[in-house]
């Protein structure tokens, strides 16, 4: 299918799943207990990529139990991805997410901690949320670049929602992610930086052929009594060995 008629039909796709999503979480969500609500987590987040025809390769396992993930950050789906395989993540999400028209319903339902990015007095607030969750056994997500990037080099890490791993001696479990297509070991298609809106990124994803996200979770680190910053250079080189050169 050319890639004219293949946008429109995945696009329509994309936005009846996404209205599929959040009839889910407002009405089969509530009557489900937390097993329940991670495995159709699971199924929503692996058909919104086959929506787009993206194929999902994963590579290593997570870890049982609590656990803080750290992932570099290319593009919307990148929590997709990562439902796919954990749909128990909590995410930490830039604030803004809340005001997005459908999308905010289903992060809410994910567990989703807000971060005011530019308040530090709220990254404080944010750290204290992580321990808490990360104490009571759940398993929470951030992308510690603090915004996306072009695949082809890792942006500088910001270490200080670490903190929240080093204060409950909870291990970390990097991710690696990388987008590819045909000719293009980082795909083109999939970067979403600068100024380019959501809806454009969609249908740019939309008229993609044989994009595959390839997601590899490495071993976990240690951090009990480890120095933040020192944590976040080691994950973030465990990141940067698992992508191509």
């Amino acid at each position: 299918m050319s890639a004219v008629l293949r946008a429109p039909w995945r696009v329509t796709a994309v936005l009846l799943h996404g209205l599929r999503g959040v009839a889910m979480v407002l009405w089969i969500f509530p009557r489900r207990d937390a097993a329940g609500r991670h495995r159709l987590t699971r199924w929503w987040a692996s058909a919104m990529l086959r929506c787009l025809g993206i194929e999902l390769r994963v590579q290593g396992e997570f870890r049982p139990g609590a656990k803080l993930i750290v992932a570099n950050h290319l593009s919307w789906l990148d929590i997709m991805a990562i439902h796919s395989v954990c749909p128990e993540a909590r995410f930490v999400s830039k604030a803004d997410v809340r005001h997005w028209p459908v999308a905010n319903r289903l992060v809410d339902a994910a567990g989703t901690l807000y971060l005011e990015r530019e308040s530090k007095r709220d990254a404080l607030r944010v750290v204290h949320r992580m321990a808490e969750a990360l104490q009571a056994g759940d398993t929470v997500a951030v992308f510690p670049e603090g915004t996306t990037g072009d695949g082809r080099e890792l942006l500088p890490f910001h270490a200080n929602l670490l903190q929240a791993a080093v204060a409950t001696g909870t291990p970390v479990q990097a991710v690696a992610l990388r987008y590819a297509e045909p000719g293009h070991a980082i795909s083109p298609s999939a970067t979403w930086v600068g100024a380019e809106t959501l809806a454009a990124n969609v249908w740019k994803l939309a008229r993609a052929r044989g994009l595959v996200l390839h997601l590899t979770v490495l071993p976990p680190e240690a951090s009990a009594h480890a120095d933040r910053r020192a944590l976040a250079a080691r994950v973030r080189e465990q990141i940067a060995s698992a992508l191509p050169s």
